[in-house]
């Protein structure tokens, strides 16, 4: 025992620590510079930030009035908080719950394929949209729905019935947005669980066989409990960004968020971007992304322990 430790306390920086480190050193120099530095700009939220007249951007801060919480109480208590925290946090559990389904689902047709060829194909087609950028998916959109010459509204008065004013009517909306958020981001998860369920053991399905297993046993007693550890590890990662919405989906594809539309569409992303181009104080938009950051850190880390509790083994700290 005491040799063991003798060699453990003369263990030293290896070549394999230096080449590791070099590797990691671009990554942690870039989180440092665009990730840690910004958070001094945090003080924004709890201070009336004005500009001093011959002054930089780093004194006005510094001697602007310290106003506490103000900010937060003044956005807790607006009248588009509760609107704007219901749409975030619904929209958000409805993508995660339909994209996780969708992906596995998709994963688990394509790993049972025996066309390579078919395979590789399908793939591709459904990974396509994910390089998409949400701007040229809002032209296609728009060519659909837009009232006029729009090819649902072609299609629907063709059958004989009236033109529907798209973009005025937030009903559709929810069925909209999460179509295209589906659409959109099922190739990147299917491709993920896809990997996962490349790396099973093949003999476990060959047994599987052999005991004449369906292939809806085979997906539910091999698959699922081979892949668990990786779909709980993306709810969790997901969980993460509950408070955040992807501002594309919901500022681009709408048409910049009509008045009609903006009790349906707007999140807490759409509402500080028009606050920022507003007149509105930058403290008061400042707490609101704060706001925004301290629950997306609560709820992954409550989702960890959450899980770290059930299944010690899926959990990712």
């Amino acid at each position: 025992m005491k040799n063991q430790k003798k060699v453990k306390k003369r263990r030293r920086f290896t070549r394999d620590d230096l080449d590791l480190t070099l590797i990691s050193l671009p990554t942690v120099v870039w989180f440092i510079l665009f990730a840690y530095l910004p958070m001094f700009g945090i003080i924004i939220a709890f201070k009336n930030y004005k500009l001093s007249g011959g002054h930089g951007f780093l004194y006005s801060l510094l001697h602007s009035e310290w106003v506490g919480w103000s900010n937060f109480t003044y956005f807790f208590k607006s009248n588009a908080f509760a609107m704007l925290l219901r749409n975030t946090i619904v929209y958000n559990i409805i993508f995660i719950i339909l994209g996780a389904a969708v992906a596995v689902g998709f994963a688990l047709m394509l790993s049972n394929l025996r066309s390579k060829m078919l395979s590789k194909t399908y793939q591709t087609m459904m990974f396509f949209p994910y390089f998409m950028s949400w701007v040229v998916v809002s032209y296609i959109v728009y060519a659909i729905l837009t009232p006029d010459k729009g090819y649902l509204n072609a299609l629907i008065m063709h059958f004989g019935g009236e033109k529907v004013m798209w973009y005025q009517s937030p009903q559709y909306w929810p069925f909209f947005l999460t179509f295209m958020k589906i659409w959109k981001g099922m190739g990147y998860g299917m491709v993920i669980y896809l990997a996962a369920i490349t790396g099973i053991d093949p003999s476990l399905y060959e047994a599987a066989v052999m005991d004449g297993a369906t292939k809806w046993q085979q997906a539910k007693y091999i698959t699922m409990p081979s892949i668990k550890t990786v779909l709980v590890m993306m709810l969790i990662l997901d969980t993460g960004k509950i408070f955040y919405s992807d501002f594309g989906l919901f500022y681009q594809v709408t048409g910049g968020i009509p008045q009609s539309l903006y009790t349906t569409v707007s999140t807490f992303d759409t509402y500080i971007y028009k606050a920022i181009q507003s007149s509105a104080p930058i403290g008061k938009t400042a707490a609101a992304s704060f706001f925004q950051s301290v629950c997306c850190c609560a709820t992954i880390l409550l989702a960890n322990f959450v899980v770290s509790k059930i299944d010690e083994d899926s959990a990712i700290i």
